[in-house]
């Protein structure tokens, strides 16, 4: 029988980056035309002095790779927290780290937590737990 490839403390790295054409396509799709993501002279005005990049599309980072690499295809996500501890901005590379710590094999359940780092910095930008289901890998 083969070991399964996602376990305990299995851990996953992914990095990536997002443009602004990224953050005007985001805000395009779901309707979020908050100035403080696509207006420099807007942003300016507030504490961050320049455009951030949307919380959700820095978070769908754990969808993309949850559903296509770690476990991959054929995830189901059951739940997802979130925390957002630090603007992100365009242009930056980031480190997403996804980390199994609750393993179910019965029920084809496990959490992974999930952190993104700003790669320059070290500093961690996003958090969050997603339960997943996974028939084939979870096992």
């Amino acid at each position: 029988m083969d070991m399964p490839t996602f376990e305990l403390n299995a851990v996953h790295k992914h990095q990536f980056r997002f443009s602004q054409t990224d953050v005007e396509e985001f805000a395009r799709v779901t309707g979020d035309n908050n100035p403080l993501h696509l207006d420099a002279e807007f942003a300016a005005q507030t504490p961050f002095k320049r455009p951030i990049i949307h919380g959700m599309l820095g978070a769908s980072i754990f969808t993309k790779v949850l559903g296509t690499e770690f476990p991959g295809s054929g995830s189901v996500y059951l739940k997802q927290t979130l925390e957002f501890l630090r603007p992100m901005v365009v242009d930056t590379d980031y480190e997403a780290i996804f980390t199994v710590i609750t393993f179910n094999p019965d029920k084809h359940i496990a959490e992974v937590l999930g952190e993104i780092k700003d790669v320059q910095t070290g500093k961690v930008t996003t958090r969050g737990v997603a339960t997943l289901m996974h028939r084939e890998k979870v096992v």
